[in-house]
């Protein structure tokens, strides 16, 4: 069996940016057909920047889905499952475990929190859920893995080139807990990489980003 998982953090509308750097190679994982697909809406990890605006997260997952729907993403196909991360207590149960056997320096080695952690040099601002995502993270793409896993399983993750270094962790923590409880319990994901685009702003700077209002929206009227 071949599973794969990807995500999106529910902070608002998708993008065109979103579309050239993820959907477009979501569909045509979807599309192979033999490959049972997860796509996940990360609201709990949006709680890392939104914690303080439940009320945008909670307009942000319908959002989500209708973007996801509209471009062709289609949960009405056996294979293919939309899945609110908050409504899984098992992978939270499962991210709680691994944090167990997560070690703290390996974890600041991460891209993202090392650049959080250098913008907010006192520290005040960055929360303990933020510095357990990249953990978090692991147990997203666990969750799904088979069990008992056999021989000819996979687990997958679509990515680019550039976030393929970010699986490292996963497969270190996966088989770190293989090698404690002396089971084959998680399978080690695998990268499928696709030529992921990055798309410029409308005002001309390197990334089209909701945050910088640079941004042509996947529902915006033509």
């Amino acid at each position: 069996m071949k599973r794969a998982l990807t995500g999106m953090r529910t902070t608002g509308r998708l993008h065109l940016g979103h579309y050239i750097g993820a959907l477009e190679q979501w569909l045509q994982v979807q599309e192979r057909g033999d490959i049972e697909c997860f796509f996940l809406l990360a609201d709990v990890q949006a709680l890392t920047t939104h914690a303080d605006r439940p009320e945008i997260l909670a307009e942000s997952i319908r959002d989500v889905v209708l973007d996801w729907l509209a471009v062709g993403l289609d949960p009405a196909l056996a294979r293919v499952h939309f899945v609110l991360q908050s409504q899984v207590p098992e992978r939270a149960a499962l991210s709680m475990l691994l944090q167990m056997i997560a070690y703290r320096k390996e974890v600041e080695r991460n891209p993202t929190l090392k650049t959080e952690l250098k913008q907010q040099a006192d520290g005040r601002k960055v929360t303990m859920g933020f510095m357990t995502y990249p953990v978090d993270q692991v147990a997203d793409i666990l969750m799904v893995c088979p069990y008992p896993p056999k021989r000819e399983d996979e687990l997958l993750v679509p990515v680019g080139e550039d976030q393929v270094p970010h699986l490292e962790y996963a497969r270190t923590l996966a088989k770190r807990f293989n090698e404690m409880y002396g089971r084959r319990i998680f399978l080690p994901c695998k990268p499928m990489v696709g030529r992921v685009g990055r798309l410029v702003g409308i005002d001309g700077q390197a990334k089209m980003s909701k945050s910088l209002n640079n941004a042509i929206y996947l529902s915006d009227d033509s």
